[in-house]
C-alpha cells in the first residue's frame, strides 16, 4: 500500500506522476489545483487540529477509524480522511489505463458480469452521488460491490476494503468538464482506472 503509514505530523505524499500525465482526461492545471491546494490543505489542517492531542501519536489509518466515532472529532476525521482518500485517488489513476486482467478481471466477471457490465454500474453510481462525494470499488462478502460515500466518508471508516475510487467532488473535475460529471466518470473509467492498483488492493 502507497499510503502513508507514519505518525504526525504527516507530509503531502509525492504524486505517482507528473501534474500533466493524465491529460486531456484531467488536466495539469486541475492536478496542481486538486492535489497543490485541495489535498495539501486537509493534510496542514490535520496536522494542526491533531496537535497536543491523543490522536497526534496515531497512525492516518487509526485516526480515521476512531474520530469516525468520536462525535467531539469530526473536524478531524474529515481532514484525516480526506488527506487518506486522496492519497488513495491519485494512486486509482494510472496515465497508462488499460483494462483489467488476472483476479481482478475475473473478480469483475464473477461480481459483475464482466468489464462493460461493471463501468455502467460504477458510473451510474458515481454520477448519481448528491453532491459531493466518492465513488469505490470495493471487496465485500467474498465479492466486488460499488459503494458511494458523501464528503469525507470512506469505506476505511467502517472495516471496508477499497479496491479503486473516483473523486467525484466538483474541483475534481469542474475545471475541465464544468457540470458534465458523467463524461468525466466515463473518460476516467476508460483511460484512467488503474487496474493493476485495484488487484494490489484485493489481494
Amino acid at each position: 500500500m502507497p499510503l502513508d503509514k507514519g505518525k504526525a505530523p504527516f507530509t503531502l505524499p509525492k504524486l505517482p506522476y507528473a501534474e500533466d500525465a493524465l491529460a486531456p482526461v484531467i488536466s495539469a492545471k486541475t492536478i496542481s489545483f486538486h492535489y497543490g491546494k485541495h489535498h495539501k490543505a486537509y493534510v496542514d489542517k490535520l496536522n494542526e487540529l491533531i496537535e497536543g492531542t491523543p490522536y497526534a501519536s496515531e497512525t492516518l489509518e487509526e485516526i480515521i477509524k476512531k474520530s469516525a466515532k468520536d462525535e467531539k472529532a469530526k473536524a478531524i476525521f474529515n481532514n484525516a480522511a480526506q488527506a487518506w482518500n486522496h492519497d488513495f485517488y491519485w494512486h486509482s489513476m494510472t496515465a497508462k489505463g488499460g483494462t483489467p486482467s488476472g483476479k481482478i478481471k475475473k473478480a469483475l466477471e464473477d461480481s459483475f458480469g464482466g468489464l462493460e457490465e461493471f463501468q455502467k454500474a460504477f458510473k451510474a453510481a458515481a454520477v448519481g452521488q448528491f453532491g459531493s462525494g466518492w465513488a469505490w470499488l470495493v471487496a465485500k462478502d467474498g465479492k466486488l460491490a460499488i459503494q458511494t460515500t458523501s464528503n469525507a466518508d470512506t469505506p476505511l471508516a467502517h472495516g471496508g476494503k477499497a479496491l479503486l475510487v473516483a473523486d467525484v467532488w466538483e474541483h475534481a473535475y469542474y475545471l475541465d468538464y464544468q457540470n458534465r460529471r458523467p463524461d468525466h466518470v466515463q473518460a476516467w473509467l476508460e483511460k484512467l482506472a488503474n487496474w493493476s492498483f485495484a488487484e494490489e488492493n484485493l489481494g
